[in-house]
């Protein structure tokens, strides 16, 4: 490749992936995020897949079903104080900003396709999982919580999406920029 054209792909990179995830981002902070109705419907389904996980193990929760909640943004195991999980940890930054860098980089569209949709619901699933394992650290230490959220899962969950960017960069997409 000349040296031109990886300047030209990217410059079209950095555009495409700005472009992108600016637009995510008007649209989530001017619609989205006002209503709350996305991010409470994320979060509800984020908690319930993880009662569901935990269900399959045996693991008895805390059951807040009496509180005549809509959505369920809390979890606990039971005799626990549990987890709330809030907006800015529901993953939807994080998923726009996989989706951006995937759509924006070179590559066919035909793998690009099954890639972000696999991308997105492996993410999800592990942000299910990280919601657990924080569930798992207030029942047994509540003191170890704020630490294992801040840092702990935080560099997890970044590192995972940067091996899925890795992987796409490596394995699927192209040298050229014929996306």
């Amino acid at each position: 490749m000349k040296p031109s054209s990886a300047l030209g792909a990217s410059l079209r990179f950095v555009l495409w992936g700005t472009v992108l995830y600016l637009s995510w981002y008007f649209l989530y902070e001017l619609y989205l995020k006002p209503s709350t109705a996305f991010d409470e419907w994320l979060i509800d389904s984020l908690v319930r897949s993880s009662e569901a996980i935990f269900g399959m193990f045996g693991v008895v929760l805390t059951d807040y079903t009496g509180l005549d909640l809509i959505y369920k943004s809390h979890i606990g195991l039971a005799g626990s104080l549990g987890v709330t999980v809030g907006a800015p940890c529901d993953g939807a930054p994080l998923l726009a900003l996989f989706l951006s860098f995937v759509g924006a980089f070179p590559g066919p569209w035909r793998h690009k396709w099954w890639f972000m949709l696999a991308g997105v619901l492996t993410i999800y699933l592990f942000n299910a999982l990280r919601i657990m394992g924080l569930a798992l650290i207030v029942s047994w230490n509540p003191d170890w919580l704020a630490f294992n959220h801040d840092y702990t899962f935080t560099i997890a969950i970044y590192g995972y999406v940067f091996a899925l960017w890795w992987l796409w960069i490596t394995k699927f997409a192209t040298k050229t920029d014929a996306a």
